[in-house]
């Protein structure tokens, strides 16, 4: 019997593990692109003017898609429609959609309304430092100037951005219920092409009609919002989706999805908070704003490919554990989804932290980016690639509320790591580090924390988590990551003895190379280990294979 338990739960892992593998090569491919957008970005803008413009820009209509659609939103509407086909059936669940979309539109509308207007106040109160107070040649920068007058004019355009990536969101929500991954992941590999090509043709052709060259940016981004949505709709509709009219502000089901929303939406983004804060004390430097960026689209890449996909799928199943009234099925999803976030995050961590400088001077080095911004980068990355672990565990661990519909709880831990994160940001920036790292750093600190308490807090709510399961898992997960980063760090110094020309492709042949062997060998040790999560990894890569 324990021997058939031990098969079920490997046979588990590998579906988890397939499942996320799915959508983790989807989002590899989005977050590829994603650094190829920032790449054109450094290439042919500067970190101190057009970068910083429209980095911050495009914070703003962000943020409140990271708020309201991939937080909120997302998390309620994935929750209460699972619920809603389980128990009242798929015609039920679609006028549902519907009801959401509708009331999603109605909102955004006034919201996107009020954003235009306001956008000056905003940006004088996200972007208050001196960074953003700087002079421009009004002749060379096409009448703007100040870098602030440049990032209000990006912002406005930027903000029909907001809508479009909603309905993404929902229709996102919608595929995943049906357990289609891989087209909802790649979705936002087309926003990211929207915005490569609106940045190369605003460099080139903007100046040609009069515009800013960062325009073609803004641009950009919204038409990669359109496409981020209309790639996914040829899936929805095989699944007998069809879009109709409906608005009820009375439905217990839509005021579900809003009461869930209310609280989540600090709950579920206290990241994106973090980042908002951040943009404050950045906005003291020229240059800040875009090395925190482009460290943070760093770290993002193994967030996006691990954590959130990892996220992804098990939100689905957590909700059906919940609405199936299964603890012990919800509490073995959730002790496996852990385990495989922090199986992959750890090692991601240390790659990031050990390879910073040379990563960062192959990505962005070139054009209008010089040595001294790689370094400043660099520096960023470094601190900030301590966030990857506990973001991608404190994201998984907040869908384990959300299943049982308490968004509560996450709000109030948010609101405290928020202000501890404010707190560091003052204490570190004015009086200890005075530099732009130290933003990354508390940003760090204060994931790990977020996770900590909310994993404390959960198991409260629903009993025992399988803390015993985790403290023999992480010695094993410890001793191979410590062996695996011992041989990159010293793998890559000796190939440096014989990569030394200086060129981009013996520095990525020099990465090729160390990460290929520190790879293998930590997947040997935690195969040799007994590492679950290293078959379930092996098996995914063997499927791809065929």
């Amino acid at each position: 019997m324990p021997n058939s338990e031990n098969k079920s739960a490997v046979s588990k892992e590998k579906s988890l593990g397939r499942s996320a593998g799915i959508v983790s090569m989807a989002i590899m491919a989005s977050r590829l692109l994603g650094l190829v957008r920032e790449k054109v970005i450094a290439q042919f803008f500067s970190a101190a003017v057009g970068a910083d413009a429209f980095t911050a820009a495009f914070r703003i209509p962000n943020l409140i898609r990271e708020l309201f659609a991939e937080g909120a939103l997302s998390k309620a509407f994935i929750t209460t429609f699972t619920d809603t086909e389980a128990k009242e059936g798929e015609e039920a669940a679609q006028i549902l959609a519907n009801r959401i979309f509708v009331l999603t539109a109605l909102v955004l509308s006034v919201i996107t309304a009020i954003g235009l207007y306001a956008t000056p106040f905003i940006v004088r109160t996200m972007l208050p430092g001196e960074g953003f107070a700087l002079s421009l040649d009004p002749v060379e920068h096409f009448g703007f100037t100040t870098k602030g007058e440049l990032t209000i004019f990006l912002a406005r355009i930027m903000f029909p951005f907001l809508m479009l990536v909603s309905f993404a969101a929902i229709v996102m929500g919608i595929l995943n219920t049906k357990k289609i991954f891989g087209i909802p992941a790649l979705a936002s590999a087309f926003f990211n092409i929207g915005a490569i090509v609106g940045g190369i043709g605003g460099y080139y052709w903007g100046p040609v009609v009069n515009l800013h060259p960062t325009t073609g940016l803004a641009v950009g981004v919204v038409a990669g919002g359109f496409m981020q949505f209309a790639v996914q709709l040829p899936s929805l509709w095989k699944t007998g989706f069809r879009f109709r009219f409906s608005f009820s502000l009375r439905n217990k089901r839509v005021q579900q999805v809003l009461l869930l929303m209310g609280p989540a939406v600090l709950g579920a983004s206290v990241f994106q908070l973090s980042i908002f804060i951040n943009s404050i004390f950045a906005s003291e430097g020229a240059g800040w704003m875009t090395w925190l960026n482009r460290s943070f689209r760093l770290m993002h890449l193994p967030l996006g490919v691990f954590g959130v996909a990892i996220s992804t799928v098990a939100l689905p199943n957590f909700a059906r554990f919940v609405s199936a009234n299964d603890a012990k099925g919800f509490r073995e999803s959730l002790q496996r989804a852990l385990r495989l976030s922090f199986f992959l995050t750890i090692p991601a961590t240390l790659v990031l932290m050990i390879l910073a400088e040379p990563i960062c001077r192959l990505i962005f080095e070139g054009g209008k980016t010089g040595p001294d911004d790689t370094i400043q980068t660099a520096q960023a990355l470094f601190f900030m690639a301590l966030a990857i672990a506990g973001y991608s565990a404190a994201k998984i661990t907040t869908d384990g509320f959300y299943a049982y519909k308490d968004t509560r709880t996450p709000m109030l831990i948010s609101m405290v790591t928020v202000s501890l994160n404010i707190g560091l940001n003052y204490i570190f920036v004015y009086h200890i580090f005075k530099t732009h790292w130290s933003l990354a750093l508390s940003t760090g600190v204060t994931q790990n924390i977020n996770f900590i308490l909310l994993f404390i807090f959960l198991r409260r709510k629903i009993g025992r988590l399988g803390v015993k399961e985790l403290l023999v898992f992480f010695p094993k997960l410890f001793l191979s990551s410590a062996i695996f980063g011992t041989v990159v760090y010293f793998l890559y110094s000796f190939l440096g003895l014989y990569f030394t020309n200086g060129s981009i492709l013996m520095e990525l042949v020099n990465l090729l190379i160390t990460l290929s062997v520190g790879c293998v060998i930590f997947m040997v040790g935690c195969y040799w280990l007994k590492l679950e999560e290293a078959v379930a990894v092996l098996t995914v890569f063997s499927r791809l294979r065929r």
